[in-house]
């Protein structure tokens, strides 16, 4: 049957609070620079110095029922709580607030309150002795269910070279933009083959983030994920419809929305000599125009290592998903091995070709001049692809340090793969060097877990632009350390840093739009600024908080966990991005997944 989209009751009330409270929300003026956009008028209310009445910060969508719970109580370090039955209005559990002391991220004193031994399903609040409620929550055991089926359909919405059909997008609804049939080959990407000034096609895609661009760095990481969390929870995802146009077909849903993007990678790959182009976009940012009014002039830039060995990675990683779904997409499996080989031979020959920004294109760069880490990610998904031990070699010659990955640092994504699907494939000595640097990192998460006030195991460096996606990127290294080696404290840590995003943070967002009590409405998203509709679209992550200022916003807060404005003038705190969307749908769906084995 087609899937019906569902609002839960709290959901319902927060698209209520968008209409009441973008409607009064003032125009802005934008300009074609990213770097020169005029904010609106800020608020005074988000101007106020903070009170220093007792708030209540909580994960505002919802609780499986046998995880921990627990809220931050901030400026009152001792009392009771309690926690309320909304369908009953009876009091279910009352418990004592434990002093943490002060989190210096946000400069607050803070105490816990933990409510875990409620595991009943039901909506509740919680309440402070004084009074003071909290947003409201739910305890389900569907809890992340519908969030991460819209973290999930946000690429739908993100699509590039088709119409929305209010069929399947609502009230987000919009008309084809950027067809990409006649992408003009930039100076920096000429070639014999293909001089500078001549076409090539190259549709379909996602739009990286606010912009319009297309990236293929950033897809690399954000494909890679999505994958992983089909690989891994392909049960999970198996009858799991996403409302799009591919519904209904023989293929799940999770990887009719990824081939979208994986048919666009495909034509940035000169089929003459295997390189890859970096990005397809404009010369300079759009303005804040819907889709089909953004008719500038499209190029595709210089080709990079980088993106030829995200390529080969991803390319990798498909051939081996799609080859299940060889029906469906009949040759694809081995038209995306081909690929991969080609990028990787490329990128072996051009082992240093970093992407130099052309004086004349101001769009997004994703450069990076180091890319070890980046072969050790192709080297890993080659490996397990064609099992040859050339592929292993290079991994642990190039002895890179797990780090929690992003898109300039995708070393770990590779570490996520061996430990995964090729213990197998080597000695038990290689395995088990591979996997304790997985659990190194999580054991050192969990650690600052323990020592954060907030209980969030979150520091200081981690609150760079994208902060929610480093929460969420670190919640996937304790998952997939889980996977290999249980540890409730690891599991414990995952569903803290899923509680900051949903709302247990000290902005008191729930930084999904469209879930939660309080969830940005002003997310710089330029459909969502400019399509008319009241409320953005839903389920996109914003940034989050960080103190880099890099836009000409106003913040209420100089504290790198409490500088955050719901404005579509901070693409520094309020922007999201493809890259951002993909590790919370990896973690929702390990999450829930998980909790219906346990």
């Amino acid at each position: 049957m087609p899937h019906k989209k569902r609002f839960s009751r709290i959901m319902r009330q927060q698209f209520a609070l968008l209409t009441i409270t973008a409607l009064a929300a003032s125009t802005m003026l934008i300009s074609c620079n990213e770097t020169a956009i005029h904010p609106r008028e800020t608020s005074t209310a988000s101007l106020e110095t903070p009170d220093k009445l007792p708030k209540i910060q909580i994960n505002q969508v919802g609780f499986l029922p046998q995880d921990n719970k627990v809220a931050v109580i901030t400026e009152q370090q001792q009392g009771t709580f309690k926690v309320f039955s909304l369908a009953t209005q009876q009091v279910v559990f009352t418990g004592q607030l434990r002093d943490k002391g002060r989190w210096p991220l946000s400069d607050e004193v803070v105490s816990l309150a933990d409510f875990s031994q409620v595991t009943q399903a039901g909506d509740y609040r919680l309440e402070l002795d004084e009074g003071r409620q909290s947003a409201l929550f739910s305890i389900s055991p569907l809890a992340y269910s519908e969030i991460h089926d819209a973290s999930l359909k946000a690429y739908y919405f993100n699509r590039a070279s088709m119409a929305l059909s209010a069929e399947y997008a609502g009230q987000w609804a919009r008309a084809v933009g950027h067809p990409d049939t006649q992408v003009m080959i930039h100076a920096s990407a000429a070639s014999d083959q293909r001089p500078e000034g001549t076409f090539i096609s190259a549709p379909k895609g996602w739009y990286d983030a606010g912009d319009y661009g297309k990236y293929v760095v950033n897809s690399g990481i954000s494909t890679y994920t999505l994958l992983l969390a089909y690989r891994q929870f392909s049960d999970f995802y198996a009858t799991r419809s996403g409302h799009i146009p591919e519904s209904n077909d023989a293929v799940p849903d999770i990887l009719n929305e990824v081939k979208w993007n994986l048919d666009w990678l495909e034509a940035m790959q000169d089929p003459n000599d295997g390189g890859v182009y970096h990005k397809l976009t404009t010369l300079n940012f759009s303005g804040s125009v819907m889709p089909d009014k953004a008719i500038e002039q499209r190029y595709v830039v210089q080709k990079s290592t980088a993106a030829a060995l995200n390529f080969a990675a991803v390319m990798a990683f498909a051939s081996q998903v799609y080859s299940d779904y060889e029906n469906a997409y009949p040759g694809k499996s081995a038209a995306y091995s081909q690929a991969a080989l080609k990028a990787w031979n490329w990128a072996k020959a051009h082992p240093e070709v970093y992407y130099q920004q052309p004086d004349d294109v101001k769009t997004g760069g994703y450069g990076d001049k180091y890319l070890a880490d980046e072969f050790a990610f192709a080297a890993a998904q080659l490996f397990v692809l064609t099992q040859d031990p050339y592929y292993l070699d290079e991994f642990l010659r190039l002895d890179q340090p797990f780090k929690v990955a992003n898109w300039a640092s995708t070393a770990g994504l590779g570490y996520f793969t061996l430990v995964s699907f090729a213990q197998d494939l080597m000695s038990a000595e290689q395995y088990q060097q591979i996997a304790d640097k997985l659990i190194k990192q999580a054991e050192l998460i969990v650690t600052q877990l323990e020592e954060s006030a907030y209980q969030v195991p979150l520091i200081e460096s981690d609150f760079v632009w994208g902060s929610n996606a480093v929460a969420m990127n670190k919640a996937m290294v304790l998952l997939i350390a889980n996977q290999h080696k249980v540890n409730p404290q690891f599991r414990h840590a995952a569903v803290a840093l899923s509680d900051y995003v949903l709302g247990r943070n000290p902005t008191g967002y729930a930084y999904v739009t469209g879930f939660g009590q309080q969830s940005p409405l002003h997310i710089h998203h330029r459909p969502s600024e400019a399509d008319g509709v009241v409320a953005p679209v839903p389920g996109f992550v914003a940034g989050g908080a960080q103190n880099g200022w890099q836009d000409k916003c106003t913040y209420p807060s100089k504290m790198p966990a409490a500088s955050y404005v719901d404005d579509f003038c901070s693409y520094s705190t309020n922007e999201i991005a493809i890259n951002w969307n993909a590790p919370l749908v990896y973690v929702l769906a390990a999450l829930q997944a998980d909790s219906a084995s346990r």
